[in-house]
């Protein structure tokens, strides 16, 4: 009803002029199914015959979608994509620590113990094996930024830079890179 009335409570006014239709249709929905359900309960009020259950379900999807704009002008909302995208990130550190574990890099002591240096070894030792080792994986440099997740996406000219800086590294000089970056230095 504030909506309608052109009164926008936590958005911006442009946000509360698209949802003002939405919110419209859902008022006047909600209204539907007060007269319905209260002819029904006067009339039958053990059953639910089908009109009644097709404006419960209009009003639920009609307040489904309302929610979802609403709650998506005040927040970022994920997309099941995005979702997937930030799991196959969760992967990619969880796979890193593993490696760190067996390279030695890391100690059990030192997860078990929250080290605070983790906080940054973990993603920067994350960075490498996600261009080098698991190229394919969620900082592949082969899809276009917008197919990354929007935690890597900004940054993809520097990891195209950093990835190639890495290349030309030895055996040798990429284990000892792995190694500082596992310092408070």
């Amino acid at each position: 009803q504030c909506l309608l009335a052109g009164t926008f409570l936590e958005v911006e006014e442009a946000d509360g002029a698209q949802l003002r239709p939405q919110a419209r249709n859902l008022l006047c929905s909600l209204e539907l199914v007060r007269t319905v359900l209260r002819e029904q309960s006067l009339s039958q009020p053990s059953s639910y015959p089908e009109p009644v259950r097709a404006v419960l379900v209009q009003f639920d999807r009609l307040f489904a979608e309302f929610e979802l704009s609403y709650v998506s002008s005040l927040v970022a909302v994920k997309s099941p994509e995005e979702i997937y995208r930030q799991q196959e990130i969760i992967v990619l550190f969880c796979e890193t620590v593993e490696r760190a574990l067996h390279l030695g890099y890391l100690t059990q002591e030192m997860i078990d113990g929250y080290e605070p240096l983790l906080m940054f070894t973990i993603p920067r030792l994350a960075i490498i094996s996600g261009l080098l080792i698991y190229p394919e994986g969620p900082l592949s440099l082969e899809q276009s930024p917008e197919q990354m997740s929007r935690v890597f996406s900004p940054f993809y000219n520097l990891l195209k830079k950093i990835r190639d800086l890495l290349r030309v590294l030895s055996e040798e000089e990429l284990c000892l890179l792995e190694r500082s970056l596992c310092t408070a230095e």
